[in-house]
């Protein structure tokens, strides 16, 4: 069963069933770590994973960014062996596209990948118009392709982490609300939930948007806000080829991919600030969604003709520097959170659950070197700011 009295002892308690806290989980219980509990208020997926566009795609202007796809990517394409499931992963390339004036740092970005082991290369407005005949590039003199990129499944990929997880022995208690930390003398000892309390050294909070109301009550500001998104899911025309690449489009600023069934996914890069992720409206707005259409349609003409099959809308989670915070809570000892993802959680989430369990077990993540996103960074002045970044690198860019 899922839902019931909450265990009263474990060694791991897992706040969040979305792909974070499932990949946390599953690490952990690949490395034998002892009892692990996974604790959500709602259902597995039952957040932003089950509401996420699911690009997947290295092209970011950080290294860390970079590094942390690169390794998600190698365990999507590897899902039945490293999970044991079929896996949702479909790869249909990936562009990215920036206005004119931001060529140099796109040509930059693509050097550095390269150097991250990604495959990636710039190319010219012909060599593009060949791979996606369908789109105008007219205004596109030079953008990044990756052949090995595509999409997934968010609500699948946490569903799969988590029942494996729990296959080899992770309990799971959904429908419970976590009321707050158990902390005395500087460490965390455990939570509260409405189903009774878990004695735990560590708990570990992948909480997305509900994070910062959870931390307020041990004192430690966790700056992230939530916003809200609207998504278009359209029944793609006769004759527009199938499936197309994926795409972040910096100039006509939305984002879209093919979809199973013959339809196409369009995002926007832009929401509303301070969104509450209990109560923001489930069906998106028909302004909305005509805008963008009408933006991509710039891109790929054959949308104008483009059925609308039904909007989404979401609620990302916010950091101010718009990059995740991974770590331990300044002052408390043991108390660990993953948020702040700002749209990009699921892509890297393989990557985090492994670099997260390396942290909890081993003092250190190896895999990936994440210390640079340790959540105290921004009480010190720390932001993090790429060498190249795009205009429209906004924590908005939901991709």
């Amino acid at each position: 069963m899922t839902s019931g009295p909450l265990e009263p002892t474990a060694d791991f308690v897992i706040l969040g069933a979305g792909v974070m806290g499932a990949s946390i989980a599953f690490h952990l219980a690949r490395r034998r770590a002892g009892r692990i509990v996974v604790v959500d208020k709602g259902d597995v997926a039952g957040g932003a994973s089950g509401r996420s566009s699911a690009l997947v795609r290295m092209h970011y202007s950080h290294p860390i960014e970079v590094d942390l796809a690169v390794k998600s990517l190698e365990i999507f394409r590897g899902w039945r062996d490293y999970v044991g499931r079929p896996g949702d992963f479909r790869q249909t390339g990936f562009v990215r596209i920036v206005p004119e004036g931001e060529i140099d740092k796109l040509e930059k970005n693509v050097a550095m990948q390269r150097a991250h082991g990604v495959d990636a290369s710039v190319v010219t407005r012909k060599e593009l118009s060949e791979i996606v005949p369908d789109w105008n590039v007219d205004d596109v003199p030079e953008a990044a392709w990756e052949p090995g990129s595509g999409y997934g499944d968010g609500a699948g990929v946490a569903g799969d982490f988590l029942e494996r997880a729990r296959e080899m022995g992770v309990v799971y208690r959904s429908q419970t609300r976590v009321a707050g930390f158990r902390v005395e003398g500087g460490r965390v000892r455990g939570v509260a939930t409405d189903r009774g309390d878990c004695a735990a050294p560590v708990v570990v909070a992948a909480t997305g948007p509900w994070s910062r109301p959870l931390f307020a009550s041990v004192g430690f500001d966790l700056p992230v806000d939530g916003e809200y998104h609207q998504v278009a899911i359209l029944r793609n025309p006769p004759g527009l080829r199938e499936p197309a690449p994926a795409c972040i489009d910096g100039i006509t600023e939305t984002y879209f991919r093919s979809e199973v069934g013959g339809l196409t996914l369009v995002g926007d890069f832009w929401g509303k600030r301070g969104a509450d992720p209990d109560d923001f409206p489930q069906a998106a707005s028909s302004e909305s969604l005509a805008s963008l259409i009408e933006r991509v349609t710039d891109r790929v003409p054959a949308l104008a003709d483009a059925g609308i099959r039904r909007g989404v809308t979401g609620v990302y989670d916010l950091s101010p520097d718009w990059r995740p915070l991974i770590g331990e809570i300044p002052g408390v000892s043991g108390l660990y959170v993953a948020a702040g993802f700002s749209g990009m959680g699921f892509k890297i989430s393989p990557a985090v659950g492994l670099a997260v369990s390396e942290l909890l077990l081993d003092g250190r993540a190896s895999t990936v070197d994440i210390r640079e996103l340790e959540p105290g960074r921004f009480a010190k002045g720390k932001l993090i700011k790429a060498d190249y970044e795009y205009g429209d690198e906004e924590p908005s860019a939901y991709t």
